[in-house]
C-alpha cells in the first residue's frame, strides 16, 4: 500500500468538468487567495471513499500526499490523518504542525483543524500555539487558529474562541471575517449570553461580514439592533 496506487485511485474518479470548475470556486487565479492550486476534479465523497480504503497507509506516505501540489491529494491525506488521529494522536499532531504550510485552502483547514489540532488541545490548558497562529502573517494559519476552537465550543469551552476572535477583529481578509463570525455563531448556539457579551463590546466596530455570520440565528429584532446600531 503506497501513495502511488492511491493517486491512481484518485485519478480514476477525476472529472474534467469539475476540474475546470473547482479552480474558479476555490479562487486559484493570479492574486487570489489560492493562487496556483491545482485540481483534477474529484468530489469530496469520492475522496472520503479512498481515504477510508487507505487508512493504513504509512505516515511517511501520507506526508508525501499532504505535500502534493494536487488539492485533492492534500484533502485525502488530511482525511486519512483524521482517522489515524484516533489511535496515534501525538504522531498525527506532530505531523500536522510540521506541515501547516500545505493546509492552504479553506476546505483543508475547516475539515482538519478541529479534528486534529482542536482535539489535541482540548485537554491541554496551554493553547498558546493557537494565539500565535492567530497573529501569523499567513491567512491559513489565522483561519486554523479560530476554526480549531470549534472543538472547544462543542465542549462548552468558549474563552479561546472569544480571545482569538478579538485578536482577529481587525483582520482584513473576508475568509477570516467569515470564520470568526461562524465560530461566534457556534458559541451563541451553546451560550447566548457569551455571544451577546462579545457583541455588546464589538458589534459597532467588527467587520460587517463577521457580524452577519455571528447574529444569523438571533431573533430578527436583535439582528436588526446589532446591524443598525
Amino acid at each position: 500500500m503506497d501513495v502511488t496506487q492511491l493517486k491512481k485511485d484518485l485519478q480514476a474518479y477525476a472529472n474534467q468538468e469539475k476540474a475546470e470548475f473547482f479552480p474558479r470556486f476555490f479562487k486559484t487565479g493570479k492574486g487570489q487567495y489560492a493562487e496556483g492550486d491545482k485540481f483534477i476534479g474529484v468530489t469530496v465523497p469520492n475522496q472520503r471513499k479512498i481515504a477510508k480504503k487507505y487508512t493504513n497507509l504509512p505516515l511517511p506516505e501520507v506526508e508525501k500526499l499532504l505535500r502534493d501540489p494536487i488539492h485533492e491529494c492534500r484533502l485525502t491525506a488530511l482525511l486519512i490523518l483524521i482517522e489515524k488521529y484516533k489511535t496515534s494522536p501525538q504522531a498525527i499532531y506532530d505531523l500536522y504542525i510540521k506541515n501547516l504550510k500545505y493546509i492552504n485552502n479553506w476546505d483543508l483547514v475547516d475539515t482538519s483543524a478541529p479534528k486534529i489540532l482542536g482535539e489535541y488541545l482540548l485537554e491541554n490548558p496551554n493553547r498558546d500555539l493557537l494565539h500565535k497562529l492567530a497573529k501569523s502573517q499567513n491567512l491559513w494559519e489565522r483561519r486554523i487558529a479560530i476554526i480549531s476552537t470549534q472543538t472547544f465550543i462543542k465542549h462548552l469551552q468558549f474563552d479561546d474562541t472569544i480571545k482569538i476572535a478579538t485578536l482577529l477583529l481587525q483582520d482584513t481578509h473576508d475568509l477570516i471575517h467569515k470564520a470568526v463570525g461562524w465560530m461566534l455563531r457556534e458559541v451563541g448556539k451553546k451560550d447566548l449570553k457569551t455571544l451577546e457579551n462579545f457583541l455588546k463590546k464589538h458589534h459597532k466596530t467588527m467587520p460587517r461580514t463577521a457580524l452577519r455570520y455571528a447574529i444569523e440565528h438571533l431573533p430578527q429584532d436583535k439582528r436588526h439592533h446589532y446591524m443598525q446600531s
